[in-house]
C-alpha cells in the first residue's frame, strides 16, 4: 500500500510538464541555436490539438531539434527508448517533461497506452517511425507504431524532415509536411494497411527532403 501511494505522488499533472517544459525549451533553445542553428519551414502546417509528429531520425541530436522545431507552446509528448529513462541526468529531464519509454523489439502495452492517452488527451505525440537511428546515408524502414496510433484515434500524421547530416556551427533544415489522417477500410486496419501505411508514411518524410537544399 505504501509503495502504491509513493507512486501515485510521482504522477504529475499535464500543467506541471508544461511548466517543466517551458524551463527546459528554454535552456535547450538557448544553447541549440549556437551549436546547431535550425531552419523550420512551415511550421504552420502543425495542427492544432492532437497530431503524431514522425520525423526521419539519424542523430542522437534529432528529439531536441525536433522539439525545437515545433515551437515552445507545442508541449509534445515525446516516445522515446525506454533505457534513456533510467539516466542519471536526462532521465530525470524526460519524467519531468512527460516523455514515457517504449521497450522497442517487444510488444509495450504500457508504451502503447501512454501513446493512446496522450493522443485522446489532445496532445502532440512525437515519434521517431524508423525506430531507432539510420545512417546519414541511409533512408531506415517504417515501423508500424505511428501509424497504427493514427488508425486508432483518428489523430492526423505530420511528416517531418530534418537535415541527415548535422554539423556544430551549421545550420540545419527542419520542413514539415502536410497533415493527413487515416482510416481503415473495415472496423480495423489490418497488418497489410499498416504495412502500407507504414512504407507511404516514410516516403512522405523522405519527399521532404528536396524542400532542405
Amino acid at each position: 500500500m505504501a509503495n502504491e501511494e509513493k507512486k501515485a505522488k510521482k504522477v504529475r499533472t499535464r500543467e506541471e510538464e508544461n511548466r517543466s517544459y517551458d524551463v527546459f525549451f528554454t535552456m535547450v533553445w538557448l544553447i541549440w541555436f549556437v551549436l546547431y542553428p535550425v531552419k523550420v519551414l512551415h511550421r504552420d502546417r502543425l495542427p492544432e490539438g492532437a497530431c503524431i509528429i514522425c520525423p526521419n531520425h539519424t542523430s542522437l541530436a534529432d528529439p531536441p531539434m525536433a522539439a525545437i522545431a515545433m515551437g515552445r507552446k507545442a508541449y509534445p509528448k515525446i516516445m522515446a527508448k525506454k533505457s534513456l529513462m533510467s539516466l542519471p541526468v536526462l532521465g530525470w529531464i524526460f519524467n519531468r517533461i512527460g516523455t514515457f519509454g517504449v521497450d522497442r523489439g517487444n510488444n509495450d502495452i504500457g508504451a502503447i497506452k501512454n501513446a493512446l492517452r496522450a493522443l485522446k488527451d489532445n496532445c502532440k505525440l512525437l515519434i521517431f517511425p524508423e525506430g531507432t537511428r539510420v545512417a546519414e546515408d541511409e533512408q531506415g524502414t517504417g515501423k508500424t507504431g505511428a501509424v497504427m496510433f493514427a488508425y486508432k484515434t483518428g489523430a492526423p500524421i505530420v511528416p517531418m524532415f530534418m537535415t541527415r547530416k548535422k554539423r556544430l556551427f551549421r545550420r540545419s533544415v527542419a520542413v514539415f509536411g502536410e497533415p493527413y489522417y487515416l482510416k481503415p477500410a473495415g472496423k480495423r486496419a489490418t497488418k497489410e494497411e499498416l504495412d502500407t501505411a507504414a512504407e507511404d508514411l516514410m516516403r512522405r518524410i523522405y519527399a521532404l527532403e528536396a524542400e532542405t537544399k
